[in-house]
C-alpha cells in the first residue's frame, strides 16, 4: 500500500507541493480536478524528477458542474468537465478518478428521485466510456448530507456503479465515512472488489492521528478486502477564529494564488487559507500516523 495526498487544501504552485511531499516520503500525488492549470508535459516532469507518480484526481465540482443537472447544456458541460479530468490524469499516467456526481454545496434536488438518478446514470456512462478508452478508472464518491444530497454512503455510490459499467467503482472518504455510516469498518468490507481509491482524513477533517478514528483497524480491513492501492490523504482543517486557537500561526491571512473559485470551496468546506508552517505540519502528521501501518 502507498501512500498519496490531494493538493486541493492550499492554493500553491505544483511545484512546491511536488517538493514538499518528495521531502516528506509520500509516493504520488492525487492532483487537483482543475486541468485548465496544468500542462501535464511540464506536470509530469516534475513528479518524475521528483521520483512522484500520478495516482489520479477528484472531480471538484463547484458552481455549475452537476452530472444531475435537470438544463441539458449545463449537464453535457458537467460531463465534458469530468472527462478534462480523465484526460488530464491519463496524460500524467495516473491511475483513477474520483467523481461526485453532483454539486458540492447543493443540498436540496432540482428533480425528483427517477430523475436525478437517470441523469445520474446517463453522464456517468458517457464519462465512463471516456475512461475505458483511456484505460482510467473511476471511483464514485460518497460525501456527507451536508455538501450533498446525492450519494452520502457507500451502499447508494456502489448501486450507482453498478449501473455505470463493471470496472466502474467507488472511492471512501474516512471523514464522510464517519458522518453517514453506521460502521466505517463494515462499509468498507461491502465495498470488496469495487474499492478504487480511498481518501483518509480524521473524524474531525484534521490530518489522520489528531482525531479519534482507529486506523489500525481501518488498514487492517483494507488490507483483509484485499485493497492494496493508495491511501489519498485529503485533510481540510476546519479553522478557528477565536482566541481558543491551538495553532495560532495557521491562518494565511494574505494568501498568494488563491482563485475565487478555491476560496469558495475551501470555505464552503469550513476552511479557508492556511499558512505554509500549518498545512507542512498537517502534511507531515498525516504520514507519520499512516506509514508504520502500512
Amino acid at each position: 500500500m502507498k501512500i498519496s495526498i490531494h493538493n486541493w487544501m492550499r492554493a500553491e504552485t505544483i511545484e512546491e507541493t511536488v517538493n514538499r511531499i518528495a521531502k516528506l516520503g509520500y509516493d504520488s500525488i492525487e492532483i487537483q480536478g482543475s486541468p485548465e492549470l496544468y500542462d501535464t508535459k511540464k506536470v509530469k516532469r516534475l513528479l518524475d524528477d521528483a521520483g512522484i507518480s500520478c495516482w489520479g484526481s477528484v472531480t471538484l465540482m463547484l458552481e455549475l458542474r452537476n452530472l444531475l443537472a435537470k438544463d441539458n447544456k449545463q449537464r453535457a458541460d458537467s460531463v465534458q468537465y469530468v472527462k478534462d479530468v480523465v484526460r488530464m490524469v491519463a496524460e500524467l499516467d495516473g491511475h483513477m478518478v474520483s467523481v461526485v456526481p453532483s454539486t458540492v454545496g447543493k443540498i436540496l434536488p432540482e428533480g425528483k428521485p427517477e430523475e436525478d438518478w437517470k441523469y445520474a446514470v446517463d453522464s456517468m456512462k458517457q464519462v465512463y466510456e471516456y475512461a475505458e478508452s483511456v484505460g482510467i478508472l473511476l471511483g464514485i464518491e460518497p460525501i456527507n448530507r451536508f455538501e450533498t444530497y446525492f450519494i452520502n454512503r457507500g451502499d447508494q455510490a456502489l448501486a450507482l456503479a453498478k449501473e455505470v459499467g463493471p470496472k466502474c467503482g467507488v472511492c471512501l472518504d474516512t471523514f464522510h465515512m464517519n458522518i453517514e455510516e453506521d460502521e466505517i469498518l463494515p462499509a468498507i468490507r461491502r465495498a470488496k472488489g469495487k474499492l478504487i481509491g480511498f481518501h483518509v482524513a480524521d473524524n474531525n477533517r484534521m490530518a489522520p492521528g489528531m482525531g479519534k478514528l482507529d486506523w489500525a483497524s481501518i488498514v487492517q480491513t483494507l488490507g483483509e478486502i484485499g485493497y492494496d492501492d493508495v491511501l489519498s490523504v485529503e485533510f481540510c482543517s476546519p479553522l478557528d477564529r477565536t482566541p481558543a486557537n491551538p495553532y495560532p500561526n495557521s491562518i494565511d491571512e494574505s494568501p498568494k494564488g488563491l482563485s475565487p473559485e478555491q476560496k469558495k470551496f475551501l470555505e464552503d468546506h469550513g476552511s479557508s487559507a492556511v499558512t505554509d508552517e500549518f498545512y507542512t505540519m498537517l502534511t507531515r502528521k498525516s504520514i507519520e500516523t499512516l506509514r508504520p501501518l502500512i
